[in-house]
């Protein structure tokens, strides 16, 4: 038998109605919010990735699904989103509209990793990207909205960390005094880590290994390199999250594993989750639309990791699954001996979806007294049974399965008197 692939997983009925709540909340929200939706492949040109998100990373070194396509191109899996969405921004010239350009993408990425909980190979995000604008308003909407969406799921303890990882003009003073600290300590580095040292040290503060996290806790700290531009943005940041009433912690050795980072920088954390804590991370990214070849353009934009949100909401004791519209289920009593019946059933079937009910009928020619243990069996609230003699005389019969009673209405008051019943539930 063929399995699904290592690091993959189906997505069944009664578990993917929560991924569909997830994803009519993040819609619900962009709404108000004001960011639109845009969909770009799954796999574009490796060099993409690797211009943007960094050689020296371990997404670029390690972690890509890329291939050679038959025409000799080297293709990638997308493994994030922000570099297909800035692609998209430069190729459709969205640098011409109004700005700031305000976007959000759902869907899957890939990335070569050892599977464990919450983290698999084909893994899903939805994330916003604002292009546009260096207001850090915007930083602070962006953190703003992560917080709205998690306060409106119900979900519980998490943190919003925050740092600063300064610009090209106060990095290469950071990266000069990173390199300095970690030196001595090369052969005490994993070999990745000995390589980035000399590439980009920032980059050894993101490594997972124990034994670098380690040396990196006596590391220099960023904040005390930014230049003033960088502190006056970053502590307007805060100031605006101060004002929205939005907690959040300062964590001076938080830095994006990405190389396209600049200023603002946070993750937003859920600690039971382990070692795989963090539920959302994003910040700015001014010069990754330049380093595509665009023109200068400020951005800023967050990713929210489903699989992880998931587990936490799990873990928080959280019900995602809203309360499901009642099912009708239409039984006859002749099966087919009485054809007609059966297209009877088949037209107040869709009478009933016509006007918004879910309706179900068998279709297994079972008898009423199968079918009537089927209704049950999928929890229909109400079942109309369509009998020979009810329908000669123009009635058709209606069963509360909840109140175990039964009774008989006019073929051509069904509608109205389920919508009746339903209203009277309700109210």
């Amino acid at each position: 038998m063929i399995n699904v692939p290592r690091g993959t997983k189906d997505l069944l009925p009664g578990e993917v109605e929560k991924w569909q709540h997830l994803e009519e909340l993040v819609r619900h929200l962009c709404k108000l919010y004001g960011y639109q939706e845009i969909r770009t492949p799954i796999f574009e040109h490796t060099e993409l990735f690797a211009r943007g998100i960094g050689e020296t990373t371990d997404i670029v070194q390690k972690e890509m699904y890329t291939f050679e396509d038959r025409g000799g191109r080297s293709i990638t899996l997308r493994p994030e989103g922000t570099a297909s969405v800035v692609r998209a921004y430069l190729e459709h010239h969205l640098y011409n509209q109004p700005q700031p350009v305000k976007l959000y993408y759902i869907g899957p990425m890939f990335r070569y990793d050892r599977p464990q909980a919450g983290r698999y190979r084909q893994f899903h995000q939805f994330g916003l990207e604002c292009l546009g604008s260096h207001d850090p308003a915007v930083d602070a909407e962006v953190i703003c909205f992560t917080w709205d969406y998690f306060q409106r799921l119900g979900l519980k303890k998490f943190t919003i960390e925050l740092n600063s990882i300064g610009c090209p003009i106060c990095r290469p003073r950071y990266t000069k005094a990173l390199k300095a600290f970690f030196e001595p300590y090369q052969d005490s580095l994993c070999s990745f880590c000995r390589e980035r040292l000399h590439r980009n040290p920032l980059r050894v503060l993101d490594c997972k290994v124990p034994q670098c996290q380690e040396l990196g806790k006596n590391a220099p700290v960023l904040l005390e390199n930014l230049c003033e531009e960088c502190q006056k943005h970053f502590s307007d940041v805060q100031s605006y999250l101060r004002v929205l009433k939005i907690p959040f912690v300062i964590n001076p050795r938080l830095v994006r594993g990405l190389d396209y980072y600049t200023h603002t920088a946070f993750e937003v954390v859920f600690s039971e989750l382990g070692a795989q804590a963090s539920i959302a991370g994003g910040g700015r990214y001014n010069n990754l639309v330049e380093a595509y070849g665009g023109p200068p353009v400020p951005a800023v934009g967050v990713a929210v990791g489903i699989e992880r949100l998931l587990l936490a909401l799990e873990k928080s004791g959280v019900q995602l699954l809203p309360p499901k519209e009642p099912i009708i289920f239409v039984a006859t009593a002749a099966g087919d001996s009485r054809p007609w019946l059966e297209q009877e059933a088949m037209l107040l079937l869709m009478e009933l979806r016509n006007a918004g009910f879910r309706a179900e009928k068998d279709y297994l020619g079972r008898s009423l007294k199968a079918q009537m243990k089927s209704a049950g069996k999928i929890g229909a609230r109400y079942v109309l049974i369509l009998g020979e003699e009810e329908m000669a005389a123009g009635e058709v019969v209606i069963r509360d399965m909840r109140a175990g009673n039964q009774f008989s209405v006019p073929r051509e008051n069904v509608l109205k008197t389920i919508v009746e019943m339903k209203d009277k539930e309700e109210g």
